[in-house]
């Protein structure tokens, strides 16, 4: 096993990856580190996969992964947590905007501090601040209020993860910006983050557009919702499909004793049907029962889904001893 396994995916950054890979290096042989470095191309249309490969060639701790097309980093950190084989395994963008320089401490909080995950915070970032200074905030401050993990950059590339983290994790789509609530749910608590130092662009332009503004809020509830209501799905829409389905049965009651009251009274009312109370209150019944059954069908989904009682193990000890004997 070797020390650091840094995984770092990429799109067109063919003129940052030999300088960053020159600086890891002498980070590493600074520190004696024994390492990997693994660049993940997600479908590059520039020269990057043949630098990677000349690279290689010149180093053998860096290692390559080409996609076809591009698939996003979700997908680039999910292929390089698979094959890394590092004791601690670091991310970071290849931009040069992280820092190497923080390897050793982070690496020391994860070994001494036994912490799960560490994650870079760029205090005082070089990035434009309408584009993306001031949305990161945002997101930030409802991702903490949400999740209750107090860091203040969840989506720094920057991190460092205990070697059975990113083993037990799975991400997908644009969940990359949220991996500390995912590491939370399946376990692991003990998340913390170091200032770090973040550099402007040295290359090139950022290859995040507008659409993160509308991606950000909902990768976070779908986070969140599969976080939590994945293995009890009826848990979320079952008590909100009683509860309206309740309302409605509640105002339709309301509205019968109504009309009853009155014809007691030899009042003249409309008909029930003429209220539009009456269709509210049964547009909500209808809406109760459908989430109600939502959750039902999402409860037998997730009973015979494959990891239904996949549970994650910190520590073992072993069972039985030699001397003993099953029936």
């Amino acid at each position: 096993m070797i020390d650091i396994s840094v995984v770092i995916p990429l799109y067109n950054e063919e003129e940052s990856l030999p300088e960053l890979t020159t600086w890891i290096k002498k980070i590493m042989d600074d520190n004696s580190f024994s390492y990997e470095i693994i660049f993940i191309d997600d479908g590059s249309k520039d020269s990057s996969w043949e630098i990677i490969k000349k690279l290689h060639t010149d180093n053998s701790s860096v290692k390559g992964i080409k996609f076809l097309r591009n698939y996003g980093k979700s997908a680039g950190l999910q292929v390089g947590f698979t094959k890394a084989i590092g004791d601690v395994i670091f991310t970071m963008d290849a931009d040069l905007q992280d820092d190497p320089s923080e390897i050793p401490e982070l690496y020391r909080m994860i070994k001494e501090d036994h912490y799960d995950l560490v994650s870079g915070w760029k205090k005082e970032r070089h990035d434009p601040l309408f584009s993306k200074n001031l949305p990161s905030k945002f997101y930030n401050l409802i991702a903490r209020i949400c999740s209750g993990i107090k860091i203040h950059d969840f989506n720094c590339g920057l991190k460092a993860y205990r070697k059975q983290v990113v083993k037990s994790i799975e991400i997908y789509g644009e969940m990359h910006r949220y991996i500390p609530i995912i590491a939370k749910w399946a376990g692991f608590t003990k998340i913390g983050e170091k200032v770090v130092h973040h550099h402007k662009r040295k290359y090139g332009k950022s290859k995040f557009g507008i659409d993160r503004f509308f991606s950000g809020p909902l990768d976070l509830l779908s986070v969140l919702f599969i976080s939590k209501f994945k293995k009890q799905p009826m848990h979320f829409f079952g008590i909100i499909g009683s509860l309206v389905f309740i309302f409605g049965l509640l105002a339709s009651l309301w509205l019968g004793i109504d009309k009853l009251i009155a014809i007691h009274q030899q009042i003249r009312v409309p008909l029930v049907t003429e209220s539009p109370y009456f269709y509210m209150a049964l547009t909500a019944m209808i809406i109760g029962t459908q989430l109600f059954m939502a959750g039902f069908i999402s409860e037998l989904l997730s009973r015979n889904a494959p990891e239904r009682n996949k549970y994650l193990i910190d520590e073992e000890t072993k069972a039985y001893d030699s001397k003993t004997t099953e029936c």
